[in-house]
């Protein structure tokens, strides 16, 4: 018995001492990020689950270390679950959803509604102050209508698409982020833009993301995929990517798909200010903390040079 106690003593003591090496690791990375601003998309397919209790964990304790964090949220599943339960048929051009009246009801509904409280009350559930907001409040995302130009593939010819009430930001006003900010406060901003006319405009998440972390001149925009990151043409992940690689590789084709417009906004982020943009995979446990407090990261990591 006696030495079964030792062991287990033993055990424990070792635990300990990983757990004190884990905290002074972390120590220089938290004094990095002190009173910086660090801009999450937190994406549709990760809202499952202990994914959101992870997250929720991550975003309060990034708070509390000095972080500001600001969460941009999509909801795209969602979205399609309650347009097919309505009735209302959805149409994709290029991966964007052709949003016409009756649609972006229902999208700015589930986005501001259902989708942005979950994230809300689940960050407030883990100890933290969230409050949430559509791009609408204080104007903080001003949208014009998205012009979509492609070639069609049965003329060749190239046309113009009519997409609706989808957008694209025009200007971005951070100053109701900031009050939030100063106030201790965790924003969770739902991806709806605000037209010249009031109007209502449907904005991918990726791209309002990318413009809020340029509009506060962000330390780090972190876009949460469903893929550990960039891919080289040997499936292996490229831990960092300059801007100039970044777009060498979409031209040859190692950068394809759904990742394509997630890397433009990366690089689009960076030309605007933000110091370094991250592709990271959302389903690791904690990935935001393994990114933000280690030495080697989790995803890819896209800087200016």
């Amino acid at each position: 018995m006696a030495d079964e106690s030792e062991e287990k003593n033993l055990r424990l003591m070792a635990r300990w001492r990983q757990t004190g090496r884990v905290l002074v690791e972390a120590l220089p990375f938290i004094l990095k990020y002190d009173q910086k601003t660090i801009v999450v998309k937190y994406g549709g397919n990760a809202m499952t689950g202990a994914g959101t209790d992870d997250f929720s964990q991550d975003i309060v304790l990034m708070k509390q270390t000095g972080i500001d964090p600001v969460v941009v949220h999509g909801g795209g599943p969602q979205i399609g679950a309650m347009l097919k339960k309505l009735d209302i048929q959805s149409r994709f051009i290029d991966g964007l959803r052709v949003t016409d009246q009756a649609a972006v009801d229902v999208v700015e509904m589930v986005l501001t509604g259902s989708i942005n409280k979950q994230i809300v009350s689940a960050i407030n559930a883990a100890g933290g102050r969230a409050v949430g907001l559509s791009g609408k409040d204080g104007n903080l995302v001003v949208a014009r209508k998205l012009a979509l130009t492609r070639t069609d593939p049965a003329s060749g010819e190239m046309v113009t698409e009519d997409l609706g009430f989808v957008g694209e930001p025009e200007s971005v006003n951070p100053e109701v982020l900031y009050t939030m900010m100063k106030s201790e406060i965790i924003p969770v901003v739902a991806p709806i833009g605000v037209g010249p006319k009031g109007e209502t405009y449907n904005i991918n998440a990726d791209t309002v993301a990318g413009a809020v972390a340029g509009a506060v001149k962000a330390e780090r925009l972190i876009l949460l995929t469903d893929v550990e990151g960039v891919l080289d043409q040997d499936k292996k992940l490229i831990s960092r990517l300059t801007l100039s690689e970044a777009r060498a590789l979409i031209a040859d084709g190692t950068i394809s798909g759904g990742m394509i417009p997630k890397i433009r906004t990366a690089i689009e982020a960076v030309e605007s200010g933000v110091r370094a943009a991250v592709i990271l995979d959302g389903r690791i446990p904690h990935v935001l903390l393994l990114e933000l407090f280690t030495e080697h990261g989790a995803g890819t990591l896209i800087t200016a040079g």
